[in-house]
């Protein structure tokens, strides 16, 4: 068919299979939309005449995957390299089926032996290519949301993933129902969110689901950020500046230079320079701490949710000037109690928590100027995996804090603060991990101690001198150490 389905080899292997169990089947929704769209897809959405788990198992063993049941009609077959087959129960003929569908874009159908010869005759009653042509998502019935409300989410994660804009009278449809979304299971939920973020248009993703009633619905959280008043300096209110984040993150993590002018430049600025750095820094985004949720989603979160607390933590000083005291520390807890109810793993978790705690970091620890190799080390020992997140963050932080009255002096500034930290590390291996020049029994041999938490500091503060470069063999270790357990003595006669 296309080399955007993806591979002739699976497409064979699996006719292959199906034509000898005699079985009916259509190649369906995502895998012919892409197609069509000359899309790259590694998997395959079959629809099939059969009970999916006869027909999976069968595709497992000749394929050398694994099966698992979906449900009662639905089931996937993910292959060594990745790859995944899912196979639908076909309800009725191909047409009923087809009409019995969430949207018109994911609502044609390929026979299968056809796809497999490379041939594209597309069954299209409802009119899916030229929605296609013309960039639109449109509902088939709005039945389908009733049937399935996760398709709730569906219609504006589809038009964000493709750059479409949804029918008008699709988006009323999806609004008067918005309420049904809390009947979807959260891990649903959660996948269709993760999609959102993952593409270059999150924050355009997550306006859209705004306009529809969905995000607060997702994230009731964010609900208590709208219309919340800021200082001056910020040119948006809370919820304003938490979806600017978000859509300055898709300017500064987009894995190629933006279009548009302006955006090219801050993304130029910042990328150019990093040279290897650079390329780490991106497969760093493009890791997947859970199969399927790429860190650069996560960051995206984050910065959906950095500021979460302030309406909680919104008081006015002597002087009447808005202050947000701790609202980091409470949004990371906040944070988490978001991610646990969309049923995130707890790496995730622990990582938009930290980057949401930590977001104010790289303004303390410069107030005053460069950031010294301590606070540096100490800066990458409290953010662990984070770390290069928050910087990101940082950085996203100020572009929707300023707004159009962004100064380009100020922005290098910014930047130029950003790479010496991320590089810093690159040029002073000790600053992340410093070699082990004496162990905790060690310490415990020479001083004369006993296990305890005062072991643990003492070695702490052998590795940051070492982060400074004031110790670097064993015996200035120890002496550094002597002389720490003195003054913890004196400071506690």
């Amino acid at each position: 068919m296309s080399p955007a389905l993806a591979t002739t080899r699976l497409l064979a292997g699996v006719h292959a299979v199906l034509s000898q169990m005699g079985v009916e089947a259509y190649l369906v929704g995502g895998s012919v939309r892409d197609a069509l769209l000359g899309r790259e897809a590694r998997d395959l959405d079959l629809a099939i005449a059969a009970d999916p788990a006869v027909v999976g198992q069968e595709v497992a063993r000749h394929l050398g995957g694994t099966f698992f049941p979906l449900s009662e009609d639905v089931g996937r077959v993910v292959l060594p390299e990745g790859a995944a087959v899912d196979l639908e129960r076909l309800r009725g003929g191909i047409e009923e089926d087809l009409r019995r569908r969430d949207y018109t874009v994911d609502a044609m159908a390929v026979p299968l032996p056809e796809a497999a010869r490379g041939e594209l005759r597309v069954l299209d009653p409802l009119g899916g290519q030229e929605d296609l042509r013309r960039g639109i998502i449109r509902l088939v019935s709005p039945a389908a949301l009733e049937e399935d409300p996760i398709r709730l989410l569906r219609g504006p994660r589809l038009a964000t993933e493709l750059g479409f804009e949804l029918e008008r009278e699709t988006a009323a449809e999806i609004g008067r129902r918005a309420s049904l979304l809390a009947l979807a299971a959260a891990e649903r939920q959660r996948d269709e969110l993760v999609r959102v973020l993952a593409t270059d248009r999150a924050g355009r993703g997550l306006r859209l689901l705004d306009d529809l009633g969905l995000l607060s619905r997702l994230l009731p959280e964010v609900e208590e950020a709208r219309g919340v008043e800021q200082p001056p300096e910020h040119y948006w209110d809370v919820l304003g500046h938490l979806l600017a984040t978000v859509a300055a993150l898709d300017v500064l993590l987009s894995p190629v230079p933006p279009t548009g002018e302006d955006d090219r430049r801050l993304w130029e600025s910042f990328w150019s320079p990093l040279g290897e750095v650079g390329e780490q820094l991106r497969q760093y985004l493009d890791e997947e701490p859970v199969t399927g949720r790429p860190r650069r989603a996560l960051l995206k979160l984050a910065g959906l949710l950095h500021d979460v607390a302030k309406p909680r933590t919104r008081t006015l000083d002597a002087r009447g000037r808005l202050r947000f005291f701790g609202h980091d520390k409470l949004g990371a807890d906040m944070a988490r109690e978001a991610l646990a109810r969309l049923r995130f793993a707890q790496r995730e978790s622990d990582f938009v928590a930290t980057a949401v705690a930590q977001h104010l970091r790289l303004a303390h620890m410069s107030h005053q100027g460069r950031p010294t190799a301590r606070a540096i080390y100490r800066f990458y020992r409290d953010c662990g995996e984070a770390a290069r997140g928050v910087l990101l963050l940082a950085l996203a932080d100020h572009l929707a804090t300023v707004g159009p009255a962004l100064s380009w002096r100020g922005w290098l500034a910014h930047v130029g603060l950003i790479h010496y930290v991320l590089m810093e590390p690159v040029r002073r291996e000790a600053l992340v991990s410093p070699p082990k020049l004496v162990s905790g029994h060690d310490l415990m041999a020479a001083l004369g101690l006993s296990p305890g938490p005062l072991v643990g500091r003492l070695l702490e503060r052998v590795r940051e001198a070492q982060a400074e470069g004031r110790v670097a063999t064993r015996e200035e270790a120890l002496a550094l150490a002597r002389r720490a357990l003195r003054e913890e003595t004196r400071e506690a006669e």
